[in-house]
């Protein structure tokens, strides 16, 4: 016994399984919506800032120290404080804490900028800025708390905390003599191995986020390619608006048609002969021997248009000669503006010199 079950295809008609096209592609990103990781632009910024904490130190620390020592040696015994000795110091302590921070500062904007870059390149866009009330919608926000991104994004969180939670206590772990010495040394000592300690947490820190970043770059890479994905329907309405209506293409090639058609039986008056077939040809020529090295057709056409070349040149008194051979080819092998070939000299020559003698005789 068998059974069938009949299916309706346009039901997967919808279904988002084709990749996305390079249109679609730069269109998400025109709106900001980009391939990017949080994750490695903050496992970037700490390994930077934490390496350049290291060797920037010892530059760091002498201008503490100076920013110290005048301090409490020339500040402290100011004797009387006016407005004037309050604002100068004010103004050189801001300019001694700016030589020491600022270059952190710079150090973190250049990392962020880097980072941004180095995943999805230079963008600037005001998209992400609009006012959009289904960024508030209530549903939509518990639908995000139990989605499938929240539970990846709790996993990736306790992978952080333990991972870096693991590499921190094995660093303490091998400098567990240095750290229970601390006790019985000098502050100066306790605070540059408390310093040494902290730099060296922080890179390895920092080393182990870099790599659950790069997880979660794959991670967001098919989220960002999935969420990209169009139906067969969406590339066909894509190549259609791309290529344009074809209802729409054809209204304008019919309009390009009648407006070629009236340009064409506006020359047609100004013809100095019209070779016809009599019936199904229509050919106007025009000869100009200042302008011109042979005569050029001007106007041609078959059935009803070569009727209404006919009527037109009758009403403005064109000179019209019956050649059917010659009507024939030159329809089948010149194109409006083009001069006569030499193969139709002699015959187009020889209606010509008819034409000038009847306007002779006229």
């Amino acid at each position: 016994m068998k059974l069938l079950v009949s299916l309706n295809l346009q039901f997967f008609a919808g279904e988002k399984t084709e990749k996305a096209t390079p249109k679609k592609r730069q269109d998400a990103r025109k709106k900001g919506q980009v391939l990017k990781s949080q994750d490695v632009t903050a496992a970037i910024l700490l390994l930077l800032m934490f390496m350049f904490l290291i060797f920037a130190a010892p530059m760091m620390q002498n201008g503490l120290f100076s920013f110290l020592h005048q301090a409490f040696q020339r500040y402290m015994l100011i004797e009387t404080l006016t407005a004037e000795t309050a604002m100068e110091i004010y103004v050189e302590s801001l300019k001694q804490m700016a030589i020491i921070v600022l270059p952190i500062m710079v150090i973190a904007v250049v990392a962020g900028i880097g980072a941004n870059y180095l995943q999805f390149g230079f963008l600037f866009t005001t998209e992400t800025l609009k006012f959009d009330l289904k960024k508030i919608d209530p549903i939509k926000g518990i639908k995000k708390i139990i989605s499938v991104r929240a539970i990846i994004n709790l996993v990736k969180s306790l992978l952080k905390i333990s991972f870096i939670g693991a590499v921190t206590t094995f660093v303490i772990w091998v400098n567990l003599d240095e750290v229970l010495s601390l006790s019985f040394q000098s502050p100066w000592e306790t605070l540059t191995t408390v310093a040494y300690l902290s730099a060296l947490m922080g890179v390895a820190a920092s080393i182990m986020l870099l790599l659950i970043a790069l997880l979660d770059y794959i991670y967001e890479k098919f989220e960002y390619e999935k969420q990209l994905k169009m139906s067969k329907q969406d590339i066909k309405d894509e190549h259609k608006n791309a290529e344009g209506d074809p209802l729409i293409k054809s209204k304008i090639k019919q309009r390009q048609r009648e407006m070629a058609m009236r340009r064409m039986m506006q020359e047609v008056p100004h013809a100095d002969v019209v070779i016809t077939n009599p019936t199904h040809y229509a050919i106007a020529l025009k000869y100009d021997e200042e302008n011109m090295d042979a005569p050029r057709v001007i106007a041609k056409g078959t059935d009803f248009v070569a009727q209404k070349i006919k009527m037109i040149a009758n009403e403005h008194n064109v000179i019209m000669v019956e050649n059917r051979p010659l009507a024939r080819a030159m329809y089948d092998q010149v194109e409006i503006g083009d001069p006569v070939p030499e193969e139709f000299f002699k015959a187009v020559a020889e209606i010509l010199a008819y034409v000038y003698r009847i306007k002779r005789k006229i």
